[in-house]
């Protein structure tokens, strides 16, 4: 039986899902073997987490909700990692997102 788990979460990092942000979001997501994906609405279109063309290209800005969902083995804890790190502002303090 294949776990499954889903999240909603706010940007609200200064540049929004952009490049340095997406490159920590979809190496995250590679770090787990559950497929995952990410839309920027509930009804999708939904892309594939661990490409980083296709997250780059959602274009997310600071405000928007992702919603991110999971299946497969670890798919909780995926998912979980990945509202963390969103909520953190993907490990970026304030004055170097500025700065980008």
């Amino acid at each position: 039986m294949s776990s499954k788990a889903e999240a909603k979460v706010l940007i609200t990092h200064a540049v929004g899902l952009h490049a340095r942000p997406s490159v920590k979001l979809t190496k995250l997501a590679k770090s787990f073997p559950a497929e995952i994906e990410l839309a920027l609405a509930e009804g999708g279109p939904w892309v594939d987490a661990k490409s980083i063309v296709k997250v780059m290209a959602t274009k997310a800005p600071k405000g928007t909700t992702l919603h991110l969902r999971a299946a497969g083995e670890g798919a909780g804890d995926a998912v979980s990692a990945l509202v963390s790190l969103v909520e953190r502002d993907f490990d970026e303090d304030e004055s170097h997102a500025r700065s980008a």
